[in-house]
């Protein structure tokens, strides 16, 4: 469909010139002489621009840019004034404006400011296409969620993830806010500034979604003779760059005599991986300015246990109240910045290997994680 435009001014001769060039554009060009009968146009037409004169008798410009804002806040207003005029630009632009060019019209000018406003409708249309199949996503794995079988045990922990989802829409209506004010006001430090945010909250989609499907598959473990070491070494080096990024000292204490044991290695790798991140987030969510921050990860023989893991940091610990939540459904210490299924997960995947994992934790002393592993190689899903 050729795309509308609306021309408004109380002088006859700029409406004609206006209307021939903008539709030898290509335009659908409507005309209107005056704010009134332009509002007529703009409820029974809808036309995504309008090109309004900013001095008219009635209805001023000004007036018509609001009435138009509050009824279609997606069009997009282009003010027209004389020189003599121009601080009445700039405050058309206070109430929303998309931009504004001087009369007599020079069409180099006209043709900027349309192209600006394509622009801005563009980006506009890909946000919202951009949030509506988030959203979509986000409603089929709740969907999924909440049909499942796996998850049924979980009961009211659905509104917590409803909560966490809310949060995540609110960063994205934000992310628009900001980008929307930023093409605005041809703010590169705004746009930049919104991208970020919306590619925050997509993670955040991202991280949910994952670990959802990561928790709830059925997936058998693939149990074979490996040795302890192998899966703390890969986290240590995968977790090493960011914690010197953030001036936390990662260290590995391995028993190197450890004989090899039976154990879903991709399983074991997730439970320290994830460890180790907590370990590593605890410093950044708690005191980032602490003096010496230390993560420590162990492996070692245990009495009646194939292999113990322990991962260890001197972060601010927990009280009582946040020890007990901790593998409970969607709590996470990170608030929404975390999933709280990462926990759940860990604690998933060791109850497979039918052992044991432990916490010992104490207010400004730190934290250690404990995961022992048993001898036995006969293995059986546990049920969660």
């Amino acid at each position: 469909m050729t795309e509308k435009i609306l021309v408004v001014d109380d002088e006859e001769g700029i409406r004609h010139v206006l209307q021939i060039s903008l539709g030898m554009a290509g335009y659908r060009v409507l005309t209107a002489d005056s704010g009134k009968s332009a509002m007529q146009i703009v409820r029974s037409e809808h036309p995504s621009i309008i090109l309004a004169d900013i001095k008219m008798p009635g209805m001023d410009g000004i007036e018509l840019l609001q009435k138009i804002k509050a009824e279609n806040p997606d069009s997009e207003v282009i003010m027209m004034t004389g020189h003599a005029d121009l601080e009445l630009a700039i405050q058309s632009l206070k109430f929303e404006a998309s931009d504004f060019i001087t009369k007599p019209v020079n069409y180099d000018a006209l043709e900027i400011a349309l192209k600006r406003v394509h622009e801005k409708i563009g980006m506009k249309h890909k946000i919202k296409e951009y949030t509506e199949d988030l959203e979509r996503l986000v409603q089929e794995k709740s969907r999924r969620l909440i049909e499942a079988e796996r998850l049924a045990s979980l009961g009211q922990s659905v509104a917590t993830l409803a909560h966490a989802i809310k949060n995540i829409t609110g960063g994205l209506k934000g992310a628009m806010y900001v980008m929307e004010k930023g093409m605005e006001q041809d703010n590169k430090k705004y746009l930049s500034q919104g991208w970020g945010m919306i590619k925050g909250n997509v993670q955040k989609i991202n991280d949910l979604a994952l670990d959802l499907l990561n928790y709830s598959k059925q997936r058998a473990p693939d149990y074979d003779l490996f040795d302890p070491n192998i899966p703390v070494r890969e986290v240590f080096h995968l977790m090493l760059p960011k914690a010197k990024e953030h001036g936390i000292n990662l260290r590995l204490d391995l028993d190197e005599g450890l004989e090899k044991v039976f154990l879903d290695l991709e399983g074991i790798y997730t439970c320290l991986l994830n460890l180790v991140t907590n370990a590593i987030d605890a410093f950044m969510w708690g005191d980032p300015s602490a003096a010496h921050k230390e993560v420590v990860l162990t492996s070692k023989k245990a009495d009646g246990w194939a292999v113990e893991y322990q991962v260890t940091d001197n972060g601010g610990g927990m009280d009582g109240e946040t020890r007990e939540k901790l593998f409970r459904s969607f709590f996470s210490t990170k608030g929404s910045k975390g999933t709280g299924l990462g926990l759940m997960i860990t604690e998933k995947i060791v109850r497979e290997h039918r052992g044991i994992i432990d916490l010992k934790t104490e207010p400004g002393v730190g934290t250690t994680f404990t995961i022992r592993l048993p001898v036995s190689s006969e293995h059986t899903d546990a049920t969660i």
